[in-house]
């Protein structure tokens, strides 16, 4: 179980350093190759291509085997890795980045999928503790990584050092991960696919152009076609009926607002840092440790605490309590705060976003179907992500709009008074799960099942 857990963490812990490795090393990219324009369409190819790909790994996962897409999106990713590495042009580059992106939207969906199949539910907080661990600690890693890269080899190296890494992990799931899982007849929603992608193509490019009126117009006629076509679909790529579970709606929510919180977190608080206290970014990344390191140390505990005593529901309540009580903390910011104390305040959002994330999902997970399990978990991440890019659209639109107006303290004010209230909808939301009772076998020791050749 730890080799496979390993193999499995390794293709989502690429992933994510990929991510912050690209962030630190962007500007010389673009200073190498130019083409300035495209700056920005180096981050949100990548996006697109992942959040466009993962409700689909999740439906095919269910149909095909989650082993077989694992694989397939790891060897994708690595791929796309060797061709960002080698680009000549900006255009390329953004080219690749985007079949990256394809790559990276199945390896965090189909991982925790996987170790949902394999841990007993009464287990399974332990395990998305250690996944969560993961994804906080590459997240801090990866710009300093990115930064040694850029000052002591090439930015390229940012990409060519996922190779021997994806390489490790498709050997350890090749060799020692054998899962099973059930053929049944099956039809594929091509149609409901289509606009599903399309639609959410159309949320990030809103999202990363501060809203446009024309692409919000599109994003809902293309939205409400595929609502109309999911209802009529003999095999849905999102399973509609999955949405009539109280938990369902209530651990979408929560994802999506701890995703939001979490964004408000990594992104804002290095601008305190380094805008209004003069600290340098080497020094701003420190105090992000913190928060970080909370976010992470929270799973664990909820994780072995879940575990313990067989329930959930006290945790996701508490962790919005704890990003309510963080966000109205860092909204009293001022010139005069001290570095330590804004570290402090970030230490108490961290522990409320790691309380919500990995319990909300555990939550989920325990109370669909096998058969609905990739579908299920898909819906929770792509949420999760959509929280985190929506929310750094718009605390980054209400900050820009008051950082010319006055000082920039003030628009960070703002900014967090703003993150109140969704921390206060996750806390809402919390109080509405339902408690179920934890599996205590593994999902597929349950199902009739056909092992894989």
């Amino acid at each position: 179980m730890l080799l496979i857990f390993v193999g499995l963490q390794i293709g989502m812990i690429v992933s994510t350093l990929d991510g912050t490795i690209v962030a630190t090393a962007l500007p010389t990219i673009v200073d190498e190759l130019g083409e300035r324009d495209l700056r920005a369409w180096v981050i949100n190819a990548f996006q697109i291509g992942q959040v466009a790909t993962i409700p689909l790994y999740g439906k095919f996962g269910d149909l095909y085997g989650r082993k077989k897409l694992f694989l397939f999106a790891i060897s994708v990713f690595t791929l796309a890795s060797m061709l960002c590495g080698a680009a000549q042009t900006m255009t390329q580059l953004v080219v690749f980045r985007a079949l990256q992106g394809v790559g990276a939207g199945g390896l965090g969906v189909l991982a925790m999928a996987v170790v949902a199949d394999i841990v007993p539910s009464r287990q399974l907080g332990r395990w998305l503790g250690y996944q969560g661990a993961l994804f906080a600690l590459a997240s801090l890693v990866g710009p300093l990584v990115g930064g040694l890269f850029v000052d002591h080899l090439s930015w390229r190296w940012g990409f060519f050092v996922n190779l021997p890494l994806t390489l490790l992990s498709i050997g350890i799931v090749v060799a020692a991960l054998r899962l099973p899982y059930r053929r049944i007849p099956h039809a594929i929603d091509v149609p409901g696919s289509t606009l599903l992608t399309a639609t959410l193509v159309v949320i990030v490019l809103v999202a990363s152009a501060g809203g446009h009126a024309g692409l919000v117009a599109l994003g809902l006629v293309l939205g409400a076609l595929f609502f109309v076509q999911e209802r009529r679909a003999r095999e849905p790529v999102v399973p509609l009926h999955l949405f009539r579970s109280p938990i369902s709606r209530v651990t979408a929510g929560l994802n999506f607002t701890s995703g939001a919180m979490f964004a408000s977190g990594i992104y804002f608080l290095p601008i305190f840092w380094q805008d209004v206290r003069g600290l340098t970014p080497t020094r701003s990344g420190l105090l992000l440790i913190p928060f970080m390191f909370t976010t992470a140390g929270a799973t664990l505990v909820a994780g072995r605490m879940v575990e313990r005593s067989g329930r959930y529901r006290t945790w996701p309540i508490l962790g919005g309590a704890l990003m309510t009580a963080g966000a109205l903390a860092l909204a009293t910011l001022g010139d005069g705060t001290p570095a330590l104390l804004a570290a402090a305040y970030g230490a108490v959002l961290g522990t409320g976003v790691g309380c919500v994330m990995q319990t909300s999902l555990l939550a989920l997970q325990n109370s669909v179907d096998h058969r609905d399990l990739g579908a299920a978990t898909s819906s929770a991440m792509l949420s999760r992500i959509l929280g985190a890019t929506i929310g750094v659209a718009t605390f980054s639109a209400i900050y820009e709009a008051l950082r010319d107006s006055g000082p920039v303290v003030d628009a960070l004010r703002a900014m967090y008074l703003a993150a109140v209230p969704v921390a206060v909808v996750a806390t809402l939301l919390a109080l509405r799960l339902q408690e179920h009772p934890l599996r205590e076998d593994a999902q597929f020791a349950t199902e009739i099942v056909e092992i894989a050749p």
